[in-house]
């Protein structure tokens, strides 16, 4: 039977029948309310987890409640939040259920990780459950790494690439689906001791297989990302540079968190350079999430060559100025004995000077790699605006000029409007 059938056949309170326009309406109107009611949900565990953290700062020594940590439990109300706008604006698009399956996932884990340490370090006894609550978060969190590897399969589309990713998905499915039940026979191992070492209550080589197995289905999804990307055109390109532009940004970040303990430092500024790189983190991440809502809604996608160009542009200036004002102060200082301060300001103004003209050569030769639609435009407007200068003839100036628009612009229609004054 037909949706439409269906809908006829199908009273309502009032004994009336409803058309399938009214069908489709009262089902995405049900369907914006749930997705709203679990993002609330969502929102509302994380805010709990927020107020537990507080509340036990100075009875819990691993309380997290310091800026960094309660940034990072803020910026995951991203996810619920664009789960809620993909599944209730794209409800076809399986990626906006997965997040928002996830955010839920990640609101209820930090809940019961802040609700289990009052429970059981905090005030033991104080409330019920808790020791529910720690063997849930033990496994919890392998549910939103499954939902981040389904992602990678799926976007942007939310569907596979072709039946040839079939294998993928199902191997994809069936690591997390063991790393889920290996976990969960862990938190049952250690139920006496649910904040015990990461390594106790594993079965022996269980815990080397699934740091080899997770890793591998991850990749897998990234691979699916690299081979849409490879083999994408117009429309769904832009959608994949948005979300390999957040991506790499992401991974630019974790890079330097990961290596900050590890380079060294006091461990007062070990932990000023993680709690800084965190803040950072949490940014890039969110600027993921915007990506990813951006893409599956195709909302300005035109925008991605420019704002890829000016992020590298920008980020290869800063760095060569960066450069020439720290080789300046230190020749000024070190070689030429010259005062600090003298220095100083000398190489800050040399990098003032500079600015504009490593400026204008960096973004075009940027534009020129990755933003090429752009570079040709602004070259076909220079040669034309070269060529005006010798130009008499007014009918020939204005087919050039109306060749010149169609080429760097590429609208629907041109016209072209001249008065004569005699």
């Amino acid at each position: 039977m037909s949706r439409a059938a269906v809908w006829r056949a199908w009273p309502t309170w009032a004994g009336q029948r409803r058309s399938p326009r009214e069908g489709e309406r009262l089902t995405v109107r049900i369907l914006r309310w749930a997705t709203g009611c679990v993002a609330a949900v969502s929102a509302a565990l994380l805010a709990g987890a927020m107020t537990l953290s507080y509340v036990d700062r100075h009875l819990v020594p691993a309380s997290g409640w310091d800026f960094s940590s309660v940034l990072e439990e803020v910026t995951f109300i991203a996810v619920p939040a664009v789960g809620f706008v993909l599944a209730s604006r794209r409800p076809g698009n399986r990626i906006g259920w997965i997040i928002l399956g996830a955010g839920l996932v990640l609101g209820l884990g930090f809940f019961c990780q802040r609700y289990g340490q009052r429970g059981l370090v905090a005030a033991p006894g104080s409330l019920p459950a808790a020791r529910a609550a720690a063997w849930f978060v033990n496994w919890a969190w392998q549910i939103p790494a499954a939902g981040l590897a389904f992602v990678l399969l799926l976007f942007p589309t939310g569907r596979l690439r072709s039946r040839r990713w079939r294998p993928a998905a199902w191997f994809v499915a069936a690591v997390f689906t063991l790393d889920a039940a290996a976990q969960v026979v862990r938190a049952c191992r250690v139920w006496a001791e649910p904040y015990a070492a990461p390594g106790a209550g594993w079965y022996p080589g269980l815990r080397t297989a699934i740091l080899i197995l997770v890793p591998a289905a991850l990749l897998a999804g990234g691979a699916a990302v690299a081979v849409r990307f490879a083999r994408s055109s117009g429309e769904e390109r832009l959608q994949l540079k948005w979300f390999a532009l957040a991506a790499l940004l992401v991974v630019a970040t974790i890079i330097p968190l990961a290596l900050a303990p590890q380079i060294g430092l006091s461990p007062a500024a070990a932990g000023t350079a993680v709690s800084a790189l965190k803040v950072v983190f949490c940014l890039a991440l969110v600027g993921l999430f915007a990506a990813i809502a951006v893409a599956v809604l195709k909302y300005r996608l035109y925008d991605i060559d420019r704002v890829i160009s000016r992020t590298l542009a920008y980020a290869i200036i800063t760095s060569v100025l960066a450069d020439v004002y720290a080789g300046l102060v230190l020749l000024a200082t070190h070689v030429l004995r010259v005062h600090a301060p003298v220095a100083v300001a000398a190489a800050t103004l040399a990098a003032a000077a500079l600015f504009n003209p490593v400026r204008r050569r960096v973004q075009r030769r940027v534009d020129r790699r990755f933003n090429r639609a752009r570079y040709d435009a602004d070259q076909t407007v220079a040669a034309f605006a070269a060529h005006l200068k010798d130009a008499v003839d007014l009918d020939t100036v204005c087919e050039d000029l109306a060749r010149v628009v169609q080429t760097a612009l590429e609208p629907a229609h041109v016209s072209v409007w001249t008065t004569r004054h005699e």
